[in-house]
């Protein structure tokens, strides 16, 4: 499978941003998907997840009632909405989807910053 991400970028505080990524090729299907974010020198973080089976989202703490999942089941694409963006929230946000069979697939990342 192919995950693909998209929608990242520089926002000033208190902005909004929409991520996507895009699943491609998977053969089985899919078990979760979600989005995490990394800085630099830090361990990556969970931002938001759902389980297929039941559409069921969990979220970061530091991100509830800010950032909303979304997900396409047509198209198999997951989104990322972020709004009342924080300079907290910069990272690179990396897009991740777990098979029925357990195999990981990781996108490539989208950087997003938030500065004045």
């Amino acid at each position: 499978a192919q995950v693909v991400e998209s929608g990242g970028g520089l926002v000033q505080p208190g902005g909004s941003l929409r991520l996507r990524c895009e699943i491609a090729g998977a053969t089985v299907p899919l078990r979760s998907i979600g989005w995490f974010r990394q800085v630099p020198g830090k361990e990556r973080d969970a931002v938001s997840c759902i389980t297929v089976s039941d559409s069921a989202a969990v979220y970061a703490t530091s991100v509830k009632g800010r950032f909303t999942i979304a997900r396409d089941n047509a198209k198999n694409t997951l989104y990322l909405q972020m709004d009342n963006l924080k300079p907290e929230d910069t990272a690179v946000y990396t897009c991740n989807a777990v098979l029925a069979t357990g195999s990981t697939y990781w996108g490539q990342g989208t950087q997003v910053t938030v500065s004045s």
